[in-house]
């Protein structure tokens, strides 16, 4: 059907009145069909413009590279025994100037070096075929991630996640070694380490233990969301010989006492030096570089020495690890008792070996200038927790029994693990 214009000639009006009326119904018959606002609105809302099916090749050249770079790494990688770094970064087609980009971030932080047998690599690239991000996983607490700036150049974060911390009680009778019924028991070989190295000053395991006599040990699982991350920590150890009670339990400082605050670790010394040096440049988390203006932390301590000064370990601890690097050059890390890691850049020479246990004073290396150094100079870090903090400023225990003040609250921590470890 169409719009019929009436016939107002046969209509019995005067002229002017016909010309009125015919001007009447074209404007009413325009406005019928001139569609409204709402009319207009109504229409526009229901109807989706497929943009990839009118556009198909646009929308692939936008969307891919995002979608394929993004979403899947172009190498994840299981570290296996005989891996290099050099040979991952060609499975995953970096080239070398790329991994010494990424060495030079890592300074702050060496992360690459503690790869471990069943640790995960993966690589990100982007559109123009870069390394866009690398991150490395060590277990559900701890991933280390290198991200690109547009310069090239490469940012570290080292990612410690707390977790949840639950307590189990493992304990028993002695029925042969101590090692042997600990084991059975279900502490871990580490945890039994731990537990003797904490206790070796106190108690003879080989010579004092007999059958019969019982042990507990309270222990501390971390959790990262339900898993297991396979971090630990010996919170209180109790060993009933029959003839007397050794005890030792962690204090808030990270290290053990006994049920009267007395130290079973010897004093931690505040520098890794046989004496005081010029500091050259402090710990400063908040360092800015001084041409990019972007932070980038200085996690140590510099002491101005000559090459060769005799570095020494300043409390008792297994070193880890005996390295030479592009950057931090020859350096050494060492683990102690008390949640505490120290490492020691730039040396010139090292005199000890991974793996070896090492006592407070024990001569460790030599100070140097290798790597990337302006001069000669030892650079220390003091680490807690996994978190780099002022070895000048921290809460250093140099004292063999805890202050009074310490010690109540001490005590008050003692009787709660010690009811625990009653139930268990």
């Amino acid at each position: 059907m169409g719009f019929q214009r009436p016939d107002v000639s046969s209509l019995n009006l005067p002229n002017l009145h016909k010309k009125i009326l015919l001007a009447s119904v074209f404007v009413v018959g325009a406005a019928l069909l001139w569609p409204t606002q709402q009319e207009f609105s109504s229409q526009r809302i229901p109807v989706a413009i497929d943009i990839d099916s009118l556009l198909p090749h646009i929308a692939q050249q936008d969307q891919s590279p995002v979608i394929v770079y993004q979403a899947k790494p172009i190498l994840n990688h299981v570290i296996e025994s005989g891996d290099t770094l050099s040979k991952i970064f060609e499975l995953a087609g970096i080239d070398q100037r790329t991994m010494y980009k990424v060495l030079e971030a890592d300074l702050e932080v060496l992360a690459l070096d503690t790869l471990l047998p069943g640790n995960r690599i993966q690589f990100w690239g982007n559109a123009n075929g870069e390394l866009e991000k690398l991150e490395l996983y060590f277990n559900p607490a701890h991933q280390v991630v290198f991200t690109r700036f547009q310069d090239g150049s490469y940012e570290v974060k080292d990612i410690n996640i707390d977790g949840v911390w639950q307590n189990r009680i493992v304990g028993g009778e002695i029925n042969g070694s101590f090692y042997v019924s600990a084991k059975n028991a279900g502490l871990s070989a580490a945890e039994i380490q731990k537990v003797e190295s904490v206790l070796k000053t106190k108690l003879n395991f080989s010579r004092e233990l007999r059958a019969g006599d019982t042990f507990s040990v309270l222990v501390n699982d971390q959790f990262v969301e339900g898993e297991p991350s396979g971090i630990t920590s010996i919170e209180g150890i109790r060993i009933n010989t029959g003839r007397r009670d050794i005890t030792a339990f962690q204090n808030t400082d990270g290290n053990y006492y006994d049920m009267n605050g007395q130290s079973l670790t010897p004093a931690f010394q505040r520098i890794p030096l046989k004496r005081q040096y010029r500091l050259s440049s402090r710990f400063n988390p908040n360092r800015k570089h001084p041409i990019t203006g972007r932070v980038r932390p200085h996690n140590g301590t510099d002491f101005a020495v000559p090459v060769g000064t005799q570095v020494v370990a300043p409390g008792d601890g297994v070193v880890t690890l005996v390295k030479k690097h592009a950057f931090a050059g020859n350096y050494i890390v060492i683990e102690h008792d008390n949640k505490v890691r120290t490492r020691y850049l730039h040396l010139s020479k090292f005199l000890v070996k991974r793996g070896q246990r090492v006592k407070r004073g024990q001569l460790i290396g030599l100070s140097g200038n290798t790597g990337a150094s302006t001069g000669p100079h030892l650079h220390y870090e003091y680490i807690v927790n996994g978190h780099p903090v002022d070895a000048m400023k921290a809460k250093i225990a140099e004292a063999k029994v805890l202050p009074q003040k310490q010690l109540q609250a001490f005590q008050t921590l003692v009787r709660s693990r010690s009811m625990m470890m009653d139930l268990g």
